[in-house]
């Protein structure tokens, strides 16, 4: 009998990350939709979904092609999602100001992740986190 073959944990965590964008979406326009619209923070919302979603896809492909590009990338993305996506939700909701300063953390690191790649691209190397 063969061993169970090991989660894949950079997988694992981009899917989680698309389902949380895929329920953030369908909560921002059905339950939270008088929330949101009566606080006129709809738009930080959909820009929290957007940037969510699309990362999650950037980290998947990323993990899909680590061979070639390594992991980095796609982790400063995740990191950069938990940050930047997950302080627009709270602040969208009321939630504390001083999450406003996180936000922009979160957006250089997904920034950071982006030019990990393109720096990859060029170079050839993959150093890093693998």
């Amino acid at each position: 009998m063969s061993p169970k073959p090991r989660a894949d944990v950079l997988v694992t965590v981009a899917a989680l990350f698309g389902a949380i964008g895929v329920i953030a979406g369908a909560f921002g326009a059905h339950s939270l939709r008088d929330v949101l619209e009566a606080s006129a923070t709809g738009e930080v919302w959909r820009t929290a979904v957007f940037y969510n979603l699309a990362h999650a896809v950037a980290g998947l492909a990323a993990a899909s092609n680590r061979r070639r590009f390594g992991t980095g990338p796609a982790w400063l993305w995740l990191a950069g999602m938990f940050f930047f996506s997950g302080s627009l939700y709270i602040l969208a909701l009321g939630g504390p100001r001083w999450l406003g300063p996180v936000t922009p953390i979160g957006g250089a690191l997904l920034i950071a992740g982006w030019l990990w790649l393109a720096i990859g691209a060029i170079t050839g190397k993959r150093e890093g986190i693998d």
